[in-house]
């Protein structure tokens, strides 16, 4: 029973080709996470529509990705698949990802990856070489339609991924746009971590009504892994707070979320006076401020990060201990979305909520739709 068990978890037993699971186990990527168990099959046997259910972090690149490249026919030069993706960072790990998988690939498969803040004119050079699958922003690969600088009526798969933030992010209109303009033979492939009205607006004009429907984790709005705790605070105490938070965690890194794009600047302000390793992302930096304090980031060359909401969406560092709303937000998606920064791949993490008395309530109304306890911490 137990091999049997051992089996019905390997990639091969899902239907990976060998080529690309050696290249799985180069990466270390040697056993199927639960999104991959149950998708490839689907993917990698069927001609279907699909809406997977998943945080992010749970290993969805790999679960459309592998389908993609195991069916793209690299003899053909034309754009076989796009996928979009709701910001420049989440893009670059993509493609990274799948380029890595096609290592040992029988024939070479070429991709390009599409987003703003470079050259319009140097991605439309780019575009005239083979191209089997594109990777993308929204924004950008509308401009490129326009442009007539790629032709996706030959595509075999759409891939959305992370719907539910590229809505939030205000990228509605464009997706119209791109699932109209490639509307025929392809199939749709959705992976969202929630599944607000606008995203099932979406499945019912664009989707076949018998799509296949994968969920991890019922309970999926909030990963089992977060640990969730609130400080209670005065106003005039809540700064104090955060500083002894972070002075008990000297070795963790992570995210202090703000409201507004006033309240990440004065916070970077306030904790690079303190001595903190600080950078500040808002909504208004250009791109290369942006990508300077990502790296840093990444690298662990800057422990703390100040943002906002729209400024983090799609913000993927590993080994993230915690997460702090500063201030709770306005919605409950951004909630799961602030915290699924934390516990990735199977490690813990910590939310924390600092909040007033007035405040209290907010969060009793967040516990009670997430299926959620916090528990009370003094710092």
């Amino acid at each position: 029973m137990q091999s049997k068990q051992t089996i019905l978890t390997t990639f091969s037993s899902l239907g990976v080709s060998k080529d690309f699971h050696r290249a799985l186990k180069e990466n270390q990527l040697l056993v199927p996470t639960e999104i991959q168990e149950k998708t490839l099959p689907v993917l990698l046997q069927q001609t279907t529509d699909f809406i997977g259910l998943a945080q992010t972090g749970t290993g969805k690149t790999a679960a459309f990705g592998l389908p993609i490249l195991q069916q793209i026919d690299p003899s053909k030069d034309y754009i076989q698949a796009l996928i979009l993706s709701p910001t420049r960072e989440l893009v670059q790990q993509i493609n990274k990802q799948l380029f890595r998988l096609t290592k040992y690939a029988p024939e070479k498969i070429f991709s390009e990856e599409l987003y703003g803040g470079v050259k319009i004119d140097l991605q439309i050079a780019k575009l005239k070489r083979p191209t089997h699958f594109v990777v993308a922003t929204p924004g950008r690969l509308v401009d490129l339609i326009e442009r007539g600088a790629l032709d996706l009526t030959k595509i075999n798969t759409l891939v959305l991924d992370e719907a539910d933030e590229m809505l939030s992010m205000g990228f509605k209109q464009d997706l119209n746009r791109i699932l109209n303009y490639t509307n025929g033979a392809r199939k749709t492939w959705l992976f969202s971590a929630t599944m607000p009205e606008e995203i099932q607006r979406i499945v019912k004009m664009y989707m076949d009504s018998e799509a296949v429907r994968v969920t991890v984790d019922v309970d999926i709005l909030i990963n089992k892994n977060i640990t969730h705790q609130y400080c209670l605070v005065n106003g005039k105490e809540k700064y104090d707070a955060l500083v002894s938070f972070l002075e008990a965690h000297p070795e963790g890194r992570g995210i202090v979320f703000c409201k507004t794009r006033a309240g990440v600047q004065n916070m970077t302000e306030y904790l690079v006076e303190d001595e903190f390793s600080v950078g500040g992302l808002e909504g208004e930096m250009g791109q290369r401020d942006r990508d300077k304090v990502m790296r840093a980031f990444k690298k662990g060359s800057t422990r703390i990060l100040v943002a906002t909401d729209v400024a983090a969406r799609g913000i993927d560092v590993k080994d993230l201990a915690f997460v702090i709303h500063y201030q709770l937000p306005e919605q409950l998606a951004y909630y799961t979305h602030r915290s699924g920064r934390t516990a990735r791949a199977g490690k813990k993490g910590i939310s924390l909520a600092f909040v007033t008395a007035t405040e209290l309530g907010r969060l009793r109304e967040i516990e009670t739709d997430l299926h959620i306890k916090a528990t009370q911490i003094r710092v």
